[in-house]
């Protein structure tokens, strides 16, 4: 993919997170890709492979938030790798609400996600 094919996939996978459409979400992921979530119980987070485990997880989280949006801050193309710096706001339904800065880098190739591991810094 070129730099601007990069980024227009870029801003199509963001406007799919701004609307919360999880199918969109997934289809951007080759079948066998991954998420690498920044939370879980070893250094790395929790990865989830493939289209069903990284529904799963996208369902749960849209479960949990009353709201959730991510506003980009930066993206940097470079070859297959993308990397995209955001700031996260989300309100739970339990009223509590997260602040958090982070950063996307992504691996594709074929035109998906190969790879997608998140990094994040909890504000406050």
């Amino acid at each position: 993919m070129t730099r601007e094919e990069t980024l227009t996939l870029l801003d199509d996978i963001g406007a799919a997170f701004a609307r919360h459409d999880i199918d969109a979400m997934v289809s951007y992921f080759a079948a066998d890709g991954e998420f690498v979530n920044a939370v879980g119980p070893d250094p790395h987070g929790t990865t989830y492979k493939g289209h069903q485990q990284i529904r799963g997880y996208f369902e749960n989280l849209f479960d949990m938030v009353e709201d959730v949006q991510w506003e980009k801050t930066d993206i940097r193309v470079i070859d297959e790798k993308a990397y995209a710096e955001w700031h996260r706001r989300a309100t739970l339904k339990s009223g509590e609400t997260q602040d958090w800065l982070g950063v996307d880098i992504y691996t594709f190739g074929d035109g998906r996600i190969v790879k997608k591991d998140t990094y994040i810094k909890v504000v406050g």
